[in-house]
């Protein structure tokens, strides 16, 4: 990439998250490549569309979050890792406004950019510690990644909703691990 294009890239970054972390991921894309200096046909040319940057935008935290699953899946309390692993993801997909909502609407569709980028690295990892838990006995053995996904970004779609609760997703993981509990 040359050295004017690849500015332009790191600052349509930039801006897409600030502007996903303070408006949202349905931030206005004109906005993004306004505040970035560019022309929207810049921002089209490096990000062929929303999920494309948001994926982009995120590759950082999901990144963080992949480094986090591999330490976690040394840890003494296999059940425990798994917890604490969904936490983490809760607390990056509640940064963004609507992040959850599109991790959802895209988990089915295995050829979009935020799906390929996020949702399913996320899952490979999501599975071995799950898969951890199952062995150990502590989580059934008939819960799903998928599922657990899923419920993880509900999670954090109510934590998005209801700022003033600081302790909901607390609350809500635990009510969850209730029924993944093996009998």
């Amino acid at each position: 990439m040359r050295a004017d294009a690849r500015r332009n890239y790191e600052r349509l970054l930039a801006e897409a998250r600030t502007a996903f972390t303070r408006h949202g991921t349905d931030a206005s894309l004109e906005d993004i490549a306004r505040r970035a200096g560019v022309g929207i046909g810049t921002l089209y040319r490096h990000f062929p569309n929303r999920t494309a940057l948001m994926g982009a935008v995120f590759q950082g935290e999901i990144c963080a979050l992949l480094e986090r699953s591999r330490e976690l899946a040394k840890a003494p309390r296999p059940c425990q890792a798994m917890i604490d692993w969904l936490r983490a993801i809760v607390d990056h997909a509640s940064t963004y406004r609507g992040l959850s909502r599109a991790l959802m609407a895209c988990s089915g569709d295995e050829t979009s950019a935020l799906s390929r980028g996020c949702g399913l690295p996320l899952r490979e990892a999501g599975s071995e510690l799950l898969a951890r838990a199952q062995q150990s006995g502590a989580v059934r053995s008939d819960v799903v990644i998928a599922d657990l996904m899923q419920l993880t970004n509900a999670i954090a779609l109510a934590v998005e909703q209801s700022p003033d609760d600081p302790e909901l997703a607390d609350r809500l993981l635990a009510l969850a691990f209730t029924g993944l509990k093996a009998r």
